[in-house]
């Protein structure tokens, strides 16, 4: 009686590890898979740190954690190299694609404009939208119009019937050496000279 009692032990003992031989098996499998250029992984939570030169890209599921290593940071993330770990960090704002910083971004989503780090959906005041680079341009405002000049033709002022007389006004250097498109600069309209010079001298009129 004593005998059947322990060879069935010994069964249930080898089933049990037999059992868990499989599914050590099947983990370590699954482990070698999310574990690629780990150091250290977790079973849990993937890697944990990574080899030299990759970045470590840590997301959510939920409450849990998962850690992976890559090449490159994916959008909306950008890579920050470490004395331990080289990590994927986010990108603040969910309508940036590629950022410098977590604040500072390099290159928006579709639909949106990038001015001076930060994403649009429509420009700010004071500038324009440029479709092929998805870009804010900051439109100049000149300064105010000059007086009319005196009314000219050729060069003359006098001895003509009809001259022209032009106005104009500055441009900031800031927007000059940027390239922003700027409105006109000069104006110049038809006006109506002396046709007689001063000492009674008369001239063809133009």
């Amino acid at each position: 009686m004593q005998w059947i009692i322990f060879m069935l032990l010994l069964f249930i003992s080898s089933v049990e590890m037999l059992t868990q031989n499989r599914w050590k098996k099947q983990a370590s499998a699954g482990l070698l898979e999310n574990c690629t250029g780990c150091v250290l992984c977790s079973e849990d939570n993937g890697c944990i740190t990574c080899h030299h030169r990759l970045f470590l890209l840590i997301w959510r599921d939920g409450i849990r954690q998962y850690g992976m290593c890559v090449h490159t940071c994916p959008a909306g993330y950008f890579g920050v190299r470490g004395l331990e770990v080289n990590r994927c960090t986010k990108c603040r704002s969910p309508s940036c694609e590629s950022c410098f910083s977590r604040d500072f971004c390099m290159k928006c989503k579709d639909k949106f404009y990038l001015y001076k780090g930060q994403c649009f959906r429509q420009c700010p005041p004071g500038t324009a939208a440029q479709l092929g680079t998805r870009e804010c341009q900051e439109t100049c405002e000149p300064g105010p119009w000059s007086e009319w000049s005196a009314c000219t033709h050729e060069s003359r002022t006098c001895g003509c019937k009809w001259g022209v007389e032009t106005r104009v006004r500055e441009v900031p250097e800031a927007a000059r050496e940027e390239g922003t498109a700027c409105p006109a600069r000069q104006e110049t309209r038809r006006c109506r000279m002396k046709k007689h010079c001063p000492g009674g001298e008369h001239r063809a009129t133009g």
